[in-house]
């Protein structure tokens, strides 16, 4: 039984999620929940997006840090490999997701980093299509990389396999159009399970609100709901907001469409439009509103 688990999650990490997102998105747009959104820029963008980091970004770091970690620590290879499997899994998902959520935060909270992640915010719609859109230098300097691999080296590659695969499954049915939790707040005997999930992991729900295009409407909360798989540290550390609702809208206000190139590679290309903050004389954030603003946890 173990050998099966174990072949689902390596196949999940390899060609299962992109087939599962697929699927996903096949059933999103049978829908129309994109609501004919997806023009001919944010499908090229979105597309990009997915594919060069899978198959070139992450594959060449992993491989630079396989030739590399040897070097800079030569007599720890496999020294955490005594490590029992639930205590090296519970080491990387806190540690992976943890310097995650950071690393997204400050992204919002720095307005110097905030051109870095605004790609990912500028989709006006929610779905498989979007999940991975990024901008290059965000995916680059993505800590979850940098950590899973030396980890792999350190001897916890096994329960990496495991803890990589459920991420994946979350993060990506976080952004899903489909509002797959919303059973849990309706009805009764599921309401208790979702009081807990929705406190401890990402769901279309508090994730969306993270997605918002405004935050008037009490639903959106886009400064804050900052966890990928773990919504337990925006509990912890006061950036989350519980609604069970979902926003009206997605984006950001001031989007101006910009070119697809220069959405996944600022700063190397400039946007052309005026007045967008990736133009060589734009805004560094073009939000009106402060940059940091933390409110309260919203009980549900």
């Amino acid at each position: 039984m173990l050998h099966y688990i174990e072949l689902v999650f390596r196949n999940l990490n390899g060609w299962g999620l992109p087939v599962i997102m697929l699927i996903v998105g096949i059933v999103e747009f049978s829908f129309g929940l994109y609501e004919n959104r997806w023009t001919k820029n944010e499908r090229i963008l979105d597309i990009v997006c997915f594919v060069v980091p899978k198959i070139v970004v992450r594959p060449l770091i992993a491989y630079v840090g396989v030739l590399f970690l040897p070097t800079l620590l030569p007599d720890a290879k496999n020294i955490f490999a005594w490590v029992p499997f639930w205590w090296g899994f519970a080491i990387i998902a806190v540690g992976d997701d943890l310097t995650q959520y950071w690393y997204h935060r400050l992204h919002h909270q720095l307005p110097w980093l905030w051109r870095f992640h605004r790609t990912h915010h500028s989709a006006p719609y929610m779905g498989m299509a979007m999940a991975s859109r990024q901008n290059i230098i965000y995916t680059i300097f993505f800590s979850q990389i940098y950590l899973t691999t030396t980890l792999v080296y350190l001897g916890l590659g096994y329960p990496v396999l495991f803890v990589t695969g459920i991420k994946a499954l979350i993060t990506t049915a976080a952004h899903s159009s489909i509002k797959w939790d919303k059973p849990f707040y309706t009805i009764r005997w599921l309401q208790p399970i979702g009081w807990v999930m929705e406190r401890l992991i990402s769901t279309p729900a508090t994730h969306h609100a993270h997605h918002a295009d405004s935050n008037d409407d009490g639903v959106g909360h886009y400064k804050g709901n900052f966890g990928n798989m773990f919504f337990i540290w925006d509990i912890i550390f006061g950036t989350g907001i519980i609604t069970r609702q979902y926003p009206s809208g997605y984006g950001i206000k001031h989007y101006k469409e910009e070119e697809w190139y220069a959405q996944f590679l600022w700063p190397v290309f400039k946007s052309k439009r005026k007045g967008s903050e990736l133009a060589v004389d734009g805004p560094v954030v073009g939000d009106s509103e402060p940059v940091l603003t933390v409110p309260p946890l919203v009980k549900a």
